[in-house]
């Protein structure tokens, strides 16, 4: 389920034409239909050398999804009441790790990209003082039913610029299930050794499924 989901969330920012820096980050709405309307694009040229080097995805995500992904909020969310009494040193080590993490998770979710097609829902009013925001689209999976998700924003207080730290779909919080999966974990064994094994995952090479069957 979740696989597809963060599948859906590299459909908006993985591909574009234009870089990073000329995409207006202080509007949350148009920065995401700005990039979701290029990004199919990109997946489609580049397929050719995607399944000659699955491990290029890992390069395509770090340069073109992460600068619309705020990593450390949504590292220290995770951790939640793990941050109590933990050093400093752990959980820097737990964002770097997360970090991998991502790129690596959503780089092998990317060798699933088909033809979906989005839709946006009208853009949410928000007050000048609200640092989070939610833009709502419908995903177009047909013959599949539509998967309706809501990505969460912050904005950053100095830069007045946003980005995503979280996916809802159908009520369930990309954010929240991991945190429930790895909470044990953390409790039991450490942000240390939860940082180790995010390391250790997001190293492992990236693989097309039909190619590993």
């Amino acid at each position: 389920m979740f696989r597809k989901l963060v599948l859906t969330l590299l459909t908006f920012f993985v591909a574009f034409n234009v870089t990073a820096a000329e995409i207006d980050k202080t509007q949350p709405y148009e920065m995401m239909k700005q990039v979701s309307e290029q990004a199919f694009e990109r997946l489609k040229a580049e397929q050719d050398k995607i399944h000659q080097d699955p491990d290029y995805l890992k390069v395509i995500v770090e340069e073109e999804l992460m600068p619309f992904v705020n990593e450390k909020y949504a590292a220290l969310k995770l951790l939640g009441p793990n941050l109590k009494g933990a050093k400093r040193e752990d959980v820097s080590k737990f964002i770097v790790a997360f970090r991998a993490y991502l790129i690596s998770s959503y780089a092998q979710v990317l060798t699933q990209y088909t033809d979906q097609t989005i839709e946006f829902g009208p853009e949410t009013k928000r007050s000048a003082n609200k640092n989070i925001t939610s833009v709502k689209v419908d995903i177009i999976d047909a013959p599949r039913p539509n998967i309706k998700l809501e990505f969460k924003l912050r904005r950053d207080k100095k830069s007045g610029e946003w980005q995503v730290f979280d996916m809802i779909a159908e009520g369930i919080s990309l954010l929240s299930s991991k945190q429930s999966e790895w909470s044990t974990k953390l409790r039991q064994e450490g942000i240390a050794a939860v940082a180790e094994e995010l390391e250790a995952l997001s190293k492992q090479a990236i693989r097309f499924e039909s190619a590993a069957k």
